[in-house]
């Protein structure tokens, strides 16, 4: 596995454009399965993930044009298209999404294995096959694996689910704009990524209310046109070049045109004293010395930082505020609410030198401001937490490294180079 070398303890500054979010971006690619008419993306980041979609594209006949050093890409999905060649991508948790499209398309979809993305503890597929039933689906277990068939022409649903999934309601939607009548959703996710999602799925024609908020209803289209679309910056990647100039005490600004999404994340970083500022189309903290926890107005409470679905501090981003909490003096409670056992990374910290305390599956306290020294660490397969890992060894002097850093790339390509841009001593290694 590829691993990561760091040599820490310089101030990061300068200025970054971040990447498009991959959680935009590939249920975007699923959706554009959905007409014959070109679609056309920019922005669109070179991931693993994306290149997989793509693939598969070509295996069914798309006619499909793609630069992704510029992030150009151009689909026609007209013809006739060869249903043997959509076969789900294994090991891409958003393959899932690709499900609506190819009922859709074809009427019957094989699901051969279980998709996972990153090791967020457990991640069930029920919700997704209670849209699909829903809407009319058949679904069949056989030795080969999950049989989904369904009309091409849908029938429309109403819904509450049980939690904000995010790649739930996208499949509720991905359903949705082509059912014949009006759907509606209840308990849906309503993050940035999601209410791309909807923007383009409304470029293509689709009818859709609510976006952004708890309740979407949607009236189903017999067909849906083609679109031009650009890709916004990823919000993750955004906190996360602020939180390393934060942490290595430098100036570091970053392209964000939606500033107005960070009120809750502004005021997150502001526990840890780093004040952020918009200005521009360009967001910065504010130079305030070293990172220190503010304490709360309630006294006898330990300051806090809680993750949940949108509009709650996303949980992928959970991670970056860990490792600001290691470095910041004072004492931090975080609370992932959504994934069980989703911080045992943690205890990678304690090889920095970092004292964190695990309080069951859902909770940590840092206690900061540790003397930390350089170290080698191992990262599970999640993306945010090989970031946090290498944000942590990039505040200390020496040399560093990261195991496994794999993940980094599955949604920013150019994280490293971005890094070296800024004054960071930084290196992918292929072991021998």
């Amino acid at each position: 596995m590829t691993r990561l070398t760091i040599n820490g303890g310089r101030p990061l500054s300068g200025r970054v454009t971040p990447s498009a979010n991959k959680n935009a971006v590939l249920p975007v690619l699923c959706a554009s399965l959905l007409t014959r008419e070109p679609v056309i993306l920019s922005g669109v980041p070179d991931v693993t993930d994306a290149r997989k979609l793509l693939d598969l594209f070509k295996a069914i006949g798309t006619v499909v044009e793609a630069d992704l050093t510029s992030g150009s890409v151009r689909m026609r999905h007209g013809g006739a298209l060869n249903p043997e060649g959509a076969r789900l991508p294994a090991g891409m948790r958003s393959s899932l999404m690709l499900i609506p499209p190819l009922l859709h398309r074809f009427g019957r979809v094989m699901v051969e294995e279980e998709t996972k993305g990153c090791t967020l503890g457990v991640r069930e597929i029920d919700p997704h096959i209670e849209v699909f039933k829903g809407f009319g689906a058949h679904v069949e277990e056989t030795p080969e694996g999950l049989v989904i068939t369904a009309p091409r022409a849908l029938a429309p649903m109403r819904h509450w689910l049980d939690y904000a999934s995010v790649t739930t309601t996208e499949n509720f939607l991905l359903c949705a704009v082509k059912a014949g009548g009006r759907s509606r959703l209840v308990n849906a996710a309503c993050e940035p990524h999601v209410q791309e999602l909807c923007r383009f799925l409304s470029l293509m024609g689709a009818r859709i209310e609510g976006a952004g908020a708890s309740t979407l209803q949607v009236e189903g289209q017999a067909e849906l046109g083609g679109a031009t679309y650009a890709f916004a910056e990823d919000h993750h990647e955004i906190a996360t070049f602020l939180a390393l100039g934060a942490m290595t005490g430098g100036q570091v600004e970053v392209r964000n045109g939606a500033p107005d999404q960070f009120q809750l994340l502004d005021r997150t970083f502001a526990k840890f004293g780093a004040d952020i500022v918009h200005l521009g189309g360009w967001s910065r903290v504010r130079p305030a010395g070293a990172l220190k926890v503010r304490p709360p107005f309630t006294a006898h409470l330990t300051q806090k930082v809680e993750a949940a679905p949108w509009p709650y501090v996303p949980a992928d981003l959970l991670p970056i505020f860990i490792a600001l909490g290691v470095r910041a003096e004072g004492s931090m409670l975080f609370w992932n609410k959504v994934y069980e056992g989703a911080l045992g990374w943690t205890a990678e910290l304690a090889k920095f030198g970092a004292q964190v305390v695990a309080c069951d599956p859902h909770r940590v306290i840092t206690v900061g401001d540790r003397p930390l020294a350089p170290a080698e660490v191992e990262s599970p397969y999640i993306i945010r937490v090989a970031i946090a890992l290498l944000m942590v060894a990039a505040s200390i002097p020496g040399r560093s490294v990261i195991h496994n850093a794999d993940p980094i790339r599955r949604a920013h390509p150019h994280f490293v180079e971005n890094l070296r841009g800024l004054g960071a001593d930084v290196a992918w290694e292929d072991p021998a």
